[in-house]
């Protein structure tokens, strides 16, 4: 036996606004306790920090007693510090270097060679130019 149910219009409608408000309270509710735990973590987090106390710079006597100058497997250890890191900058350096190398030939090829304001700044270098080199052999 097969039953037929049937609803009105009303019914219908009053159901759908009873979802829909059944599922707006669920985001809303969803929604605050996201935002209560953001900020309660936010809140633990500014607390460590401020209760964290930076150590104190140590003394001059205090860093000779621990690292002496006659102990060679230290001195040897800084030296390897120093090379690397002096590798690093002169590798920093040369790929800086090629990198504008690389953004001049760049500029170089998009310049327009046809481009009458090129012209004239070119004619304009040439003549003052010449009468430079024109100005210092009459000079001599």
């Amino acid at each position: 036996m097969a039953y037929e149910v049937q609803y009105t219009m009303d019914e219908i409608e009053d159901k759908q606004k009873e979802e829909k408000s059944e599922t707006s309270e669920e985001q809303a509710a969803t929604k605050i306790q996201a935002a209560f735990r953001g900020h309660k973590t936010r809140k633990s987090m500014s607390m460590k920090a401020a209760t964290k106390k930076p150590e104190p710079e140590p003394t001059r006597a205090e860093l000779e007693a621990e690292f002496r100058a006659d102990d060679k497997d230290l001195c040897n250890a800084a030296t390897k510090i120093q090379a690397s890191f002096r590798g690093h900058q002169a590798r920093k350096q040369n790929q800086e270097e090629k990198d504008k190398e690389q953004q001049d030939k760049e500029d170089i090829e998009n310049i327009d060679l046809e481009d009458p304001e090129l012209n004239k700044a070119a004619t304009k270098i040439q003549a003052s130019f010449r009468g430079h080199k024109v100005r210092k052999d009459v000079t001599n």
